[in-house]
């Protein structure tokens, strides 16, 4: 059965102090999800600096990286899925990364992609299909899971028709490179992720799921409308294939990760209004 999770980059705001994170994970715990993915940037002290951009992105890291998140997490009886990590942190200290995630007691490391990059340079994607193979190659002589982690922008085309989604399936190793499939954003960018999920098969390991749609509060100016991120089953995409999609391939997870248009502006009213979709559809 799937582990039912809920993506930390969604509770920054919720999450400041050891008291306001207990409770959050308590209100996680009873709507239904029985797990949790962290964040590194986030169970450790954040630089100011990466609290600056994730802000200005709508997502808050919030102040919680001085906290014990392995025994807050514990003690909510949620567990961590994987952990998130950057490849160059896993490319510089392996070891480091290794304890990390075994503190914790996961074996997923996933890598949140790539940053300032090129995703319509061949030789760049070609790089790092290498670096990926190498990576995953390390953590799996340590017992671990390298898994990539998708955006939108892996969808541009690196090659005559091809994106590079499509590349870095093909050209890394099966054996060291695993897949956290975010669907939000293939259909972003006009793709259709189910194609894309069905062509990744067993080497998705892990399922970030979001909603995409519209939310009126008030009366609009134009016949056009802005889709955004929302509520799972409130939006348009059709979520219902995409989970029994990744449950036939035996995913570990289904992780939610919805951004910053959530209901009443609140992440808990968010989580937990998504919380029926993922218990009905998540077994």
């Amino acid at each position: 059965m799937a582990i039912k999770a809920v993506q930390q980059i969604m509770l920054g705001t919720v999450t400041g102090n050891e008291t306001k994170a207990r409770e959050t994970l308590k209100i996680i715990k009873e709507a239904g999800y029985d797990g949790i993915e962290l964040n590194s940037f986030m169970v450790n002290p954040t630089p100011f600096m990466v609290r600056m951009l994730t802000k200005a992105a709508g997502m808050p890291t919030g102040k919680g990286g001085n906290l014990d998140w392995s025994k807050l997490t514990k003690e909510a009886g949620l567990k961590v899925v994987s952990l998130h990590k950057d490849l160059g942190s896993i490319q510089r200290n392996l070891k480091e990364t290794v304890e990390e995630a075994r503190k914790f007691d996961t074996s997923n490391v996933v890598i949140t992609g790539m940053y300032r990059f090129d995703y319509r340079d061949k030789a760049l994607v070609d790089d790092l299909c290498k670096k990926l193979d190498e990576a995953g190659r390390n953590l799996k002589e340590e017992g671990m899971n390298l898994l990539y982690h998708n955006h939108n922008y892996e969808f541009q085309k690196v090659e005559g028709r091809q994106t590079a989604y499509e590349y870095l399936i093909a050209n890394t190793n099966p054996d060291y490179v695993g897949f956290e499939f975010d669907s939000y954003w293939p259909t972003e960018a006009g793709v259709n992720a189910l194609d894309v999920m069905k062509a990744l098969g067993e080497r998705m390991k892990l399922y970030h799921i979001n909603d995409r749609g519209t939310k009126l509060d008030k009366p609009v100016m134009t016949p056009i409308l802005k889709s955004d991120s929302c509520e799972l089953g409130y939006g348009n995409m059709n979520l219902e294939a995409l989970c029994q999609q990744a449950l036939s391939v035996g995913v570990e997870g289904v992780v939610l990760e919805s951004h910053k248009n959530w209901i009443d502006k609140s992440p808990v009213k968010s989580l937990q209004v998504s919380a029926k979709f993922m218990n009905e559809h998540v077994k």
